[in-house]
């Protein structure tokens, strides 16, 4: 009979995909891991648990790509069923595995912290506990945008009922959003942007936002990171927009990209080591102009050279929104360098076709 928490945990790792299927159910077997979107059985990916033993580790440990988090057997059982007492995780534990039941002299875990408001450790909760955009109002919402048939986009996700709150003196109302992880240089999410959308459809004025005062609103740590699509190694195209880049994305698939969310983060925007050139998406208006010449300067002190990209209306989704996709490419098509022409608009054509 086991008689402390490691036992108990060393019994549970001997039956993880048990453990996993019972308590994780959202989640499903890839390889030698259970993959879930975190410990409390929210739908995803983020979260994967060891189910044998390896070189890598024993079964049973468990990390939250998204959060940093990690635990036992016991932490999925605490966490998935909500249990604060861990008397009540130990009796748990004991039913699954069919234990007597006893006293056990077990010292709780403390009870994990509420993320302060506005926190990176918030953000990166809301982006581990918010789904795949596939068949939701976020999806629809990009088509309607002209955006559609865009790859790598695991920096977006789904909240059926996200917190919005007009100001302090005023409830919280819940609207459906899109949400959008802002990541620094090595990948970690510093912070995320939420886009309330309207569950009742697309109008000309709101373009598909919810109707609320401030339907976009970022938090955590923005300056000098941005929501990144693709990986960037020698170029990259970077903008204000998330829907700016998404649709220069949709005519240059292949193209790293990165949305600073502002004009003022843009211009601060870190630069990764090893980029040779950077197209900047600027918006047609004055402070389009001022960032790229922030970024032109910024980018020459760096060796790195710098190219703009202008689009004929307000910013590059008005473009793809009003003039289509081929005329879009042909825009594109005179502003990018030769190699870069070849190297990734010439492969957006023949994926398109």
């Amino acid at each position: 009979m086991p008689r402390d928490a490691s036992e108990l945990s060393r019994r549970l790792a001997r039956e993880a995909e048990a453990v996993c299927r019972h308590y994780l159910s959202n989640g499903k077997r890839e390889g030698w891991y259970w993959l879930v979107g975190d410990v409390h059985n929210t739908p995803g990916r983020s979260m994967f648990v060891r189910l044998q033993e390896s070189r890598k580790g024993p079964a049973g440990k468990w990390t939250d790509a998204a959060t940093g988090e990690h635990g036992d057997l016991l932490d999925v059982i605490r966490e998935s069923l909500g249990l604060h007492d861990f008397r009540k995780v130990s009796k748990e534990a004991r039913r699954f595995l069919g234990l007597p039941r006893t006293d056990p002299e077990f010292v709780p875990k403390p009870d994990r912290l509420a993320a302060p408001a506005g926190s990176q450790e918030a953000a990166r909760r809301l982006f581990a506990i918010s789904g795949p955009i596939e068949g939701t109002v976020v999806e629809t919402y990009l088509q309607r945008r002209g955006i559609a048939h865009i790859r790598h986009c695991d920096s977006l996700r789904f909240h059926p009922r996200c917190y919005y709150r007009p100001d302090e003196n005023l409830p919280t109302e819940t609207w459906p959003a899109m949400i959008a992880c802002v990541t620094n240089l090595d990948g970690r999410i510093t912070g995320v942007h939420r886009t309330w959308l309207d569950p009742e459809g697309f109008d000309r004025i709101r373009l598909g936002k919810a109707p609320i005062e401030t339907p976009r609103r970022a938090m955590g740590d923005l300056l000098g990171n941005a929501v990144h699509f693709g990986v960037a190694d020698d170029v990259l195209a970077a903008g204000e927009g998330i829907e700016t880049m998404l649709s220069l994305r949709c005519v240059l698939p292949t193209m790293p990209m990165a949305a600073a969310l502002s004009a003022n983060h843009l211009s601060a925007i870190l630069l990764p080591s090893g980029l040779r050139r950077l197209y900047i998406a600027r918006d047609a208006d004055a402070a389009g102009d001022a960032v790229h010449a922030v970024l032109t300067q910024r980018a020459a002190e760096a060796g790195i050279e710098a190219i703009a990209l202008s689009p004929r209306l307000g910013d590059f989704n008005e473009d793809l929104h009003v003039f289509g996709l081929e005329v879009l490419r042909a825009a594109l098509g005179i502003q990018l360098v030769p190699e870069d022409v070849a190297r990734f608009l010439h492969t957006s054509t023949v994926a398109a076709e």
